[in-house]
C-alpha cells in the first residue's frame, strides 16, 4: 500500500473536547477548526485533490454542489491559495446579494454556472461542455466531484482516523456520528478503522439522498479506494450505519424544531452548527444518543459549515 501525496493546507490535528449539553456529557471533534476560510471537513480531502491538480498543471478546477455548498467554498479558497482558478457549478439561482458561502466564493474570484434542478441532474454534460471550451483554448482543467468524494480525496478521512486514535487514548468511545452528504467522510473513516485498527462504529446521518442510495455510495467509494490503494483485504460494512429521516424538509431547508436545538446548543456551548449538515446531524445525535442520558460513548464530528448559517439567519434568529 502506498499513500497518495498531498499538499498541506489544513490546520490539523483538530481538537477533541468534552462538553455537556442538557445534562449529558459527550466528546466532540472540532473539524470546523481546520482553518478560518477553509473551515470544515472538505479541506482534508482537498489536500490530496489539489496536489493532483497541481501535478497536472491545472489552470482551473471545476467542482459542484448546492448554492451554499461548503465544499465549493473550500475548493474556491483552497484553489486560490495555490494559484488555480475555480469554476463552480451550483444548484440554485444567481442572486443580487451574495450571502454566506457564495459571498466568500465571489471574494476569491470563483466563476459560477448556476443550474436549476433538472439541469443539475445532467451535471456531467454541463461540466464536460465548459471543460471542452477551456481545453480548446489550451487550458488544463481538473474536475473535483461533489464533496471531494473520490478514491483519492477520501484519504483525508482515512488519515483522520490515525489522528483520532491518538486523541482517544484512554477515552471510552464506541462510535462516531457524522453528517453524510456525498459519502466521502464516512467512506474514508470506514477504511481508516480497518487500516489503523480502531474498533468502533460510524453513524452517518443522511442529509441529501435516500439512505439506500447513500449506503451504496459509501460502499462504492470504499471499494474503489480499497481496490486502488490495497488498504485492506476485506471491508466490514457492518461498521457503519446510515441513519435516515432527519432531512425530510430537503437539503436546502431546515425545520424550525432543528433550528431550536441548534440555537439552544449554541447558547449552552458557544458552538454554532450549520443548517445543511451539522445541524441536522446534531439533531439526530441528540435524539438518538443524548436525550435522557448522563454520558454518551458516541463522539460527534463537527464538520464545519459556519458560513452557511449566515444565509439562514432569519431562521436562526426567529425573525
Amino acid at each position: 500500500m502506498k499513500n497518495p501525496k498531498k499538499i498541506n493546507l489544513a490546520n490539523i490535528p483538530t481538537p477533541v473536547f468534552k462538553i455537556n449539553y442538557n445534562g449529558c456529557t459527550f466528546h466532540i471533534k472540532r473539524d470546523d477548526y481546520t482553518g478560518t476560510e477553509l473551515s470544515g471537513n472538505k479541506i482534508r480531502k482537498l489536500e490530496y485533490l489539489l496536489y493532483e491538480a497541481k501535478k497536472l498543471g491545472a489552470d482551473y478546477v471545476f467542482t459542484s454542489g448546492g448554492e451554499q455548498s461548503n465544499h465549493a467554498r473550500a475548493t474556491a479558497i483552497a484553489a486560490a491559495s495555490v494559484g488555480i482558478k475555480s469554476k463552480l457549478f451550483l444548484w440554485g439561482q444567481e442572486r443580487k446579494n451574495y450571502d454566506g458561502n457564495l459571498f466568500l466564493d465571489k471574494m476569491v474570484g470563483a466563476e459560477f454556472v448556476f443550474l436549476n434542478l433538472k439541469e443539475y441532474q445532467n451535471l456531467e454534460k454541463h461540466i464536460s461542455r465548459e471543460k471542452n471550451k477551456l481545453e480548446r483554448k489550451g487550458k488544463k482543467v481538473y474536475v473535483i466531484p461533489e464533496g471531494g468524494s473520490s478514491p483519492t480525496g477520501i484519504w483525508g478521512y482515512i488519515n483522520f482516523v490515525r489522528e483520532l486514535k491518538e486523541q482517544l487514548d484512554g477515552k471510552k468511545i464506541k462510535g462516531i456520528l457524522v453528517a453524510a452528504g456525498s459519502g466521502g467522510t464516512t467512506a474514508g473513516i470506514l477504511l481508516g478503522l480497518h487500516l489503523y485498527n480502531l474498533n468502533f462504529k460510524i453513524f452517518a446521518v443522511n442529509v441529501l439522498h435516500t439512505p439506500e442510495f447513500m449506503t451504496g455510495k459509501i460502499k462504492n467509494l470504499a471499494d474503489e479506494c480499497n481496490a486502488k490503494y490495497k488498504i485492506t483485504r476485506k471491508i466490514d460494512y457492518s461498521r457503519f450505519e446510515v441513519i435516515g429521516g432527519y432531512s425530510g424538509e430537503g437539503y436546502k431547508h431546515i425545520a424550525q424544531e432543528k433550528v431550536h436545538v441548534i440555537r439552544d446548543f449554541a447558547r449552552q456551548t458557544g458552538i454554532i452548527l450549520d443548517p445543511a449538515y451539522t445541524g441536522k446531524a446534531f439533531y439526530a445525535f441528540n435524539e438518538l444518543f443524548l436525550k435522557g442520558k448522563k454520558t454518551s460513548s458516541v463522539l460527534f464530528l463537527h464538520t464545519g459549515g459556519l458560513f452557511g448559517a449566515f444565509a439562514k439567519r432569519k431562521n436562526y434568529l426567529g425573525v
